[in-house]
């Protein structure tokens, strides 16, 4: 599957659905191949899904990520064929597994082992589709994958890997692990702001949430930071690595640090230097493939 270079990832849930529909006909406008959106507590899935799909004609709309607690494997399955079929294999099922925080606490369930319920779901939508006679000739799956082990099991089980809030650093070694065939998909931040201050003061509101997320402060430790750099809303050096900052000409030549590691996407998530939520238009135009 084609993904094309650059991607954008968007939080949808503050959206409303009219806002929604511009947000993925600019999006396709600009020419932008893959709109990436995940799944947060307002909008379910594979309906955000469909409805993205159907206000546009060439965008590939990717989750990113489905929670696999939030639905049981079957129903991913038949999800991701009904999209698929319906909108021109143009629909890319990214799994992941969420928080543990978020799972126990929010949704009520039991967070297993990341790496054991991740395959285990993936054993069950094989039976699934396998039992109804309805495997698809190319399962459009890739997995939320950080460590090194889900990021082999994304090299044997799916397109490849969506790692976020990582490092061209990391691109690097996920590319060993996955091997010259798997898709890798960089999701990065960026913030289209010359004033360091003002970046990341913009960066740590962006990422206030994932310092005590230990999925993301974990794979962080194993890029070389400790935790010190979690201290006081995060580093400088934390701060510059998730979020690049400066000209578009100092922004381009970071991201370009990831296709030399091997990306084959780089999904951009633009951070408005004012701390407003939402896309920064200017960036994601700065920065379009079609300009």
């Amino acid at each position: 599957m084609e993904l094309g270079r650059y991607g954008v990832f968007v939080f949808t849930d503050m959206l409303a659905p009219d806002a929604l529909a511009q947000l993925a006909k600019r999006i396709e406008s600009l020419g932008y191949s893959t709109l990436w959106y995940p799944e947060g507590m307002k909008y379910e899935s594979m309906a955000l899904a469909g409805f993205l799909l159907g206000n546009t004609s060439k965008l590939i709309v990717a989750s990113g990520i489905a929670n696999i607690y939030a639905r049981d494997a079957s129903a991913a399955g038949m999800g991701h064929n009904s999209l698929n079929s319906c909108y021109d294999e143009r629909f890319v099922l990214g799994l992941g597994v969420s928080h543990e925080n978020l799972v126990n606490g929010l949704r009520g369930h039991d967070y297993g082992k990341p790496l054991t319920s991740m395959r285990n779901y993936l054993d069950a939508m094989d039976r699934s589709w396998e039992a109804f006679d309805n495997t698809p000739a190319q399962k459009q799956v890739m997995l939320a994958a950080l460590g090194p082990k889900m990021t082999e099991l994304a090299a044997e089980r799916t397109l490849g890997a969506l790692p976020y809030n990582v490092t061209p650093e990391h691109a690097a070694t996920a590319r060993k692990i996955l091997g010259p065939d798997a898709l890798l998909c960089c999701e990065q931040k960026i913030c289209l702001c010359d004033d360091a201050d003002t970046a990341r003061a913009a960066a740590r509101g962006a990422l206030a949430m994932y310092l005590t997320a230990p999925n993301y402060f974990n794979n962080w430790f194993r890029l070389g930071f400790d935790e010190s750099d979690l201290e006081n809303g995060g580093s400088d050096r934390l701060m510059d690595a998730m979020v690049f900052w400066g000209s578009e000409d100092q922004i381009r030549a970071k991201l370009q640090g990831y296709f030399d590691a091997g990306a084959n996407q780089i999904v951009v998530q633009t951070i408005r230097s004012d701390g407003v939520p939402g896309p920064d238009w200017d960036a994601l135009e700065a920065f379009a493939p079609g300009t």
